[in-house]
Formats: C-alpha cells, structure tokens, sequence
C-alpha cells in the first residue's frame, strides 16, 4: 500500500480573503462602489481567479452587440494555437462574408486575404465581413461556426448565453450576460497574438489589391487606461452600448464588463471606474503554482530516480486590502510510485484559509517511469 504523506506550509498573508460565487453579488463591493451611469448590468471579476469583486444583474440575459465576437476571436486564437489554422493562411472571401452590414474592413469577395491580417481587423475594429470570413475558413459556414460557439460556451460553464451569429448583428435569441463575457474575455487574454494586434490604435489594413482601409481601435480605454490589455466594444440599438475591458496593473488582472449604457462615453466610464475601484481595493497574490512544489520528487520504486512534479493549475487569492487571512498548503503526495507517466496525477494539494478546505489542486508528474526491471533492482543493491 502506498504510504501517503501531508507536508503543511503554513503561509501567514497580511491581506483579506474575498471569497463570492459567481452568482451571488459581495455585500461589501456593491455597497463600496456606486456610479451614477445609466445601464442594464455590469460586472467586475479578478481575471486569474474569476472572484466577481463587483455586480450589478451580471447573470442577466441581454443583447450584447459586437461584444460577441469575443467567442469569434477565442475560438479563433485556439484554432491557431492547437495548430489547425495559422495567421499566414490564405482564407478566400466569399460573397457572403464581403456583404455583411455594420462595422466592416470591406474585404473583396473572391479575393484571398491572410488569416491574421482578418483577426487583427475583428480584435481593432470590430469588422463584420473578416469575422464572418474566419468563421466560413474556420467551419465551413457560419451556421457551423455558431455552434461551435454554443459548444464552447457550453465548456465554459456559461449558463446565460446563446449565439446566433458569430458577429453580434441584431437577431432573434441571440444573448449573453456581462458575466459570461468577462469570463471569455479571460481566456482570451491568455493569447500573446491577441495582445500585439489589440494594442494597436490606428493601422491601415492593406487588401490584396493594394487599396487600403484605416483601422482605428474601436476601445479608447486601449490607449487612455494605465495598464489596459485590450476588450471588446459593441453598440446597436436593441443592446445599447457594451464594452468588455481588461487591465493589469503590478500583480493584479481586472476585467470589467458594462452592457446596455446610453451611450459610448458612459460605458468607457463605468468600465473605467471599476477598474480603478478594483486596483484601489483589492490585491491579487498566487497562492500555489510551480514555484510553491521547490524541487519536490518522487522516487521510483526499484530504480534511482525520482520523478518532478509540476501543477496542473494555479490558485490565485484576491483579498481586501484591510483584512488578515491564514493560509495553508496541505500536500498529499505517495511517498514512492512503482511507475509513472508525463502529466499523470499523482497528489494534490488542498488550499486551506481560515481553517477551511476552499479548493485542492492536481499535481502532476513531469516524466515517464516504466516499471523496474530485475536489472534496475540488481543496480540498486549493488549501489548499497
């Protein structure tokens, strides 16, 4: 039987634990932040840990215009991380995607265009005609598209949305709430590709044919927000004006979503505002990731070797900045394994604060181990 053991770190922090669900609103953000913009909903969370330090009706199901094409873009960058699709392909346009309406970079049909140079103009201006191309490249046709977004969405446990196009064009049951796009906006912050095309403020976009279009970032707080990372505007008149927006200033990673505000200027307010009541408030601090295993091992029974561990995730703690919170690392870890292999489970570790268990992490194993042979057996007792 393997013998387990618990090794106990115990952190003390200087800093307040947040604890919510993702539904409930805290007591303590909502009576601490008040604005006086006019909107329908909106919601702040820590990126890293998705703790919601602000709500305002997040959960609620509402049209959230181009704000949509977060999921295009998502979907888009996993593609190409995965290694299906590359920034340099060549995606023919066809005549459906060149006449959608709307904001648009006026691609030509029949034309090829590199699939990057789509991307960027969906992440800088919004454009409908390269967001329908990249989901008719990416599915086949946009109805297929959409469901790939409905699937995703359906991964990402995101119970208040439904696409019905993969451009945020007014239709028929399409909607979503700020709190499931906060949290695409998460994962899509995750990108390195995202990052250099959304900081970009002003580009024009050369077609195959030499003309060219300027493309402005239609996301002011991209250049007038200390730290923004980039987001996603969206304006008709069924949703108003919409805007997800993430920020990042020392530590801390914030994302704040406005739906339904009467118009551009406000909802680049509230969103602002709440990034601000967020770094002012808050503070953000990586409770347990690689660094915390320092050097840890396993031995591999009959051999002299050890396998190295590494986290299957990390666990971020948002805290209020006024208050205290105990912290333990409980690790719960086979003192010896007969074989293993790359990224097998092989512990854990429990997040204790305050006395209670609050999550508890995977720990993996790095290497392959195979069994021991009588060899390796022979070499060990030689060694002795």
């Amino acid at each position: 039987m393997k013998k387990i053991i618990t090794f106990s770190l115990v952190l003390i922090l200087i800093f307040g634990i947040f604890l919510i669900s993702s539904n409930v609103t805290s007591a303590y953000a909502s009576s601490s932040f008040e604005s006086s913009v006019v909107h329908k909903s909106s919601v702040l969370i820590e990126k890293n840990s998705g703790k919601i330090l602000y709500d305002n009706n997040s959960s609620e199901q509402l049209p959230i215009a181009s704000v949509t094409k977060l999921m295009t873009i998502l979907l888009t960058l996993e593609k190409i991380d995965a290694g299906e699709i590359s920034l340099t392909d060549k995606v023919h346009i066809s005549e459906n995607a060149s006449g959608m309406g709307g904001s648009q970079i006026f691609i030509d049909a029949n034309l090829d265009y590199e699939l990057g140079e789509l991307l960027k103009s969906v992440i800088v201006a919004s454009a409908n005609d390269s967001s329908v191309a990249l989901a008719e490249y990416i599915a086949g046709s946009e109805s297929n598209f959409v469901k790939m977004m409905n699937e995703r969405a359906k991964e990402l446990n995101l119970k208040n949305t439904n696409y019905v196009n993969c451009t945020g064009l007014p239709a028929p049951d399409g909607y979503s709430c700020a709190y499931d796009q906060a949290i695409i906006l998460s994962h899509v912050l995750n990108y390195d590709t995202y990052h250099t095309y959304s900081s970009i403020w002003l580009e024009d976009f050369v077609h195959p044919d030499g003309r060219t279009t300027q493309m402005t970032n239609t996301n002011r707080l991209s250049r007038f927000y200390d730290g923004c990372m980039g987001g996603k505007t969206g304006s008709t008149n069924q949703a108003k004006y919409c805007l997800a927006v993430g920020a990042k200033r020392g530590d801390m990673e914030l994302i704040s979503v406005v739906l339904g505000a009467d118009n551009s200027k406000e909802r680049f307010k509230l969103a602002s505002d709440l990034l601000d009541y967020g770094f002012n408030n808050f503070e953000s601090k990586t409770i347990f990731d690689n660094n915390s295993l320092n050097g840890m091992t396993i031995r591999i029974k009959g051999m002299d070797r050890v396998t190295h561990l590494k986290a299957e995730r990390n666990y971020t703690l948002v805290t209020d900045k006024n208050e205290q919170v105990n912290v333990s690392l409980n690790y719960n870890l086979p003192n010896m394994l007969s074989e293993v292999k790359t990224d097998q489970v092989v512990g854990n570790v429990e997040i204790v604060i305050d006395g209670v268990v609050v999550d508890k992490i995977n720990i993996l194993s790095t290497e392959t181990h195979n069994p021991a042979t009588i060899w390796d057996y022979f070499k060990e007792l030689t060694k002795a």
